[in-house]
This record gives structure tokens, sequence and C-alpha cells, in this order.
């Protein structure tokens, strides 16, 4: 499998390989190895180059699994979602700190996660605020139907809700912590990404219009009546998104904190709030 994965331009090939064949085997890695040795059956050959065919076809191995980790939270994936990245995980980083400076963690805090998908970011804050209660919102019903089973498998029912709307045109009262990551890819970059991206998540997660902005100018837009007093909005940059980004909620009177950074070095959250 790995001799395969290497020449179709598969960086992880070792990894996806030892991942693909755990998950055919039924086996986790420690089983894995200890049955390295051991020879095939027929069935278990053909359910390996099933999935090895599918990772050729450059399908994300957490779309071949159906499951995503994310903040340590197992989310199912379909195609209807998403699939959470590893930087945005700077979104939940950035708003915990909020929270935790101003000393929020046990607070009842209300929660807004706009464009939530599988509830990724929504449902990493429930789990670090325990008193919190939250609401996803999404265009896709589709998407929100997996977001709501992420939520009563992880046992977050009780304090989420979701309701399907254009950005939070659905959505009533305010809100003390709004996250979101929104798509944000230009139209005609969409053709540049990864096939692994382009060719599997959905194009309403991906495509932010003609300069990759329309989400940030509704958000913006919807921004004041969301945020309750001393609130705060956290959103997800593109890679050279900043200084668009902050210049759209610094014209409509907000204020605009210093871009967090990613992993990468690379700009990745704003923080926005009322302006005092």
């Amino acid at each position: 499998m790995v001799q395969a994965f290497r020449p179709a331009g598969i960086e992880s090939a070792e990894t996806d390989a030892r991942v693909l064949v755990g998950h055919a085997l039924r086996l986790d890695r420690a089983k894995l190895i200890a049955q390295s040795d051991r020879i095939l059956e027929a069935r278990e050959i053909e359910a390996i180059s099933a999935l090895a065919a599918r990772r050729l076809r450059h399908e994300p191995v957490s779309r071949i699994l159906g499951k995503k980790e994310f903040w340590s939270l197992g989310l199912t994936v379909t195609p209807d979602v998403l699939v959470p990245r590893p930087e945005t995980e700077t979104v939940v980083e950035a708003a915990l700190d909020f929270v935790v400076r101003g000393g929020l963690r046990m607070e009842r805090l209300r929660i807004l996660d706009i464009g939530t998908g599988s509830g990724a970011l929504l449902l990493a804050l429930l789990q670090e605020l325990p008193d919190a209660v939250g609401t996803g919102t999404d265009v896709s019903p589709a998407a929100l139907n997996i977001a709501r089973e992420n939520a009563a498998y992880l046992g977050f029912e009780p304090r989420s809700k979701f309701v399907v709307c254009d950005i939070a045109s659905d959505v009533q009262g305010s809100f003390d912590l709004i996250v979101s990551n929104p798509p944000y890819i230009a139209h005609g970059e969409i053709a540049l990404l990864a096939p692994e991206v382009r060719d599997y998540d959905p194009m309403v997660a991906l495509d932010g219009g003609d300069d990759g902005l329309i989400a940030y100018r509704a958000i913006a837009a919807d921004a004041k009546r969301l945020l309750a007093p001393g609130g705060r909005l956290f959103v997800e940059l593109g890679a050279g998104r900043e200084a668009a980004v902050r210049a759209l909620f610094t014209k409509v009177g907000l204020t605009v904190g210093s871009a967090r950074k990613d992993l990468a070095g690379i700009p990745r959250v704003l923080g926005v709030g009322l302006a005092s």
C-alpha cells in the first residue's frame, strides 16, 4: 500500500497505510504490530484494497473512516461537512484565553458558532466550559444533522441547539462568545486546492465568493446585534486575509485585537468586540 501511495503524491503514506489497514482488520495499532507477520485472508485483502483505492483517489483518511479527532473529541464527519483542521483549534484556544482572562470559565456563557458544520468549534468549547450553553447555525440541514449527532454522542445535547439559517439570520438574543470558521477561499482559487479538499469538502463550506470575503461581510454586518456587552467574536482567517477582514470589522465600528497565529506562524484568528 505504501509503495502505491508514494507515487500518487500522498505525503503521509506510511501513516495512512497503517491506519487504513488497521481499520480494515479492526485492529488498533498495538494489535496490528503484534499480528504484522500473519497471512491475510482473501476477504481481508479485498477490504484493504478497497480502502487503498479510495485513498489513491485522494479521498482523505478521515472521510474514509467517517471520523475526525478535533480538540480530543471524536467527531463523525460525512460528505455534508467540512473536515475540521488542526489550525482551527486556534479559534478554540483564542476563545478560551478570553474566557480564562475574564474569570468566566464557570459562568453560564452563551455561545454562538456560525457555520458550525460538524459542530467542532461549539462542542470543543462546551467540553471546556461546563456551564456554557450554545447554538450552532448552518445553511445546510444535512450538516446540522451531523452536528446534532455529534452533540448527542458526546453528551452535549442538553446544552446545545442548532438552527438552519444563513449566518445568524434566524437567531435571537445576544451571545458572550461567538466563533466562526467561515468559507474564505476565493472562488477562483478553489481549483488550486489539494484534491483532498477541493474534491471532498462541501463547496458551500469553502467558497467565499470572488474575493473570499462574503461571509466575513455578513458576520460583520450582524455582529453588533449578536454580541452581548463585554462579549467577543473570534473568526478564523484564511492565509493572507488578515488586513481585509480587520478592515471589514473596523468599518462597522467594532474593535479588533491582534491576530493570533497558528502553529505554522500564520495569522489565523481575529478577536472582535464592541467599541467601549
